[in-house]
């Protein structure tokens, strides 16, 4: 199993680095780079490849126009979409999520995170890691509306449980653990939340647990 990415970053010397520390992994291939918005969806939809990893800020279209384009609401056969984010740009983060972004880098996180990064995505399991993510999602909310199209249907016990624990950063594999059910079971619950919240992935469940109150900062 080889996971294929796509970088996009307008600096050379950024997208050099991230080649290296990805392909520094047996499981990973950069199978294209895109120096604008417009190349990356250009080259996104040429490749497909696994994961893109899309900078915030490019020339000609941004990282939130890309997102869209390739992960938005009503595309067909959407990519997942990985943005690569400092910590204070917060209202372009909270874009990108609308549009569809499965996670979120910092550039100064390290190449542990971005490559745990591209394997969550592509493992449809979105980094939601306490040391980022959660952070970002914490900030967002204070002033963010919540995501999603309204809840329809109540939230069990358990599956309120269930977003407390992906909200707090937790894999499917560490909530199996905590609540004593089996990845299939999770995995159920997940898809049955994402449902009744109408939201599209875990990046969003946080997000609507954060601006909702359903879990709160320790």
């Amino acid at each position: 199993m080889t996971i294929s990415v796509l970088l996009a970053d307008d600096q050379a010397m950024v997208r050099g680095g991230l080649r290296f520390i990805l392909e520094d992994q047996p499981d990973i291939r950069v199978v294209a780079e895109a120096a604008d918005g417009v190349e990356a969806i250009d080259l996104a939809r040429r490749f497909r490849p696994d994961v893109c990893l899309v900078d915030i800020r490019m020339p000609r279209l941004d990282g939130i126009e890309v997102t869209r384009a390739l992960a938005g609401p009503g595309v067909p056969r959407p990519l997942r979409v990985v943005v690569v984010t400092t910590f204070d740009l917060d209202e372009y983060v909270h874009g990108a999520l609308r549009c569809g972004a499965v996670g979120f880098v910092l550039k100064d996180a390290g190449p542990a995170l971005l490559v745990e990064a591209v394997r969550a995505a592509y493992a449809g399991d979105a980094l939601i890691s306490p040391s980022v993510t959660l952070r970002l999602l914490r900030h967002l909310t204070v002033s963010a509306a919540p995501v999603g199209t309204g809840q329809t249907r109540p939230l069990s016990a358990r599956e309120t449980e269930v977003v407390r624990a992906i909200a707090r950063g937790r894999t499917n594999q560490e909530i199996g653990a905590e609540l004593f059910i089996s990845l299939s079971t999770v995995k159920s619950h997940v898809s049955g939340i994402q449902s009744k919240l109408g939201l599209r992935n875990r990046v969003e469940i946080a997000a609507w647990a954060w601006a909702n109150r359903v879990v709160e900062a320790d």
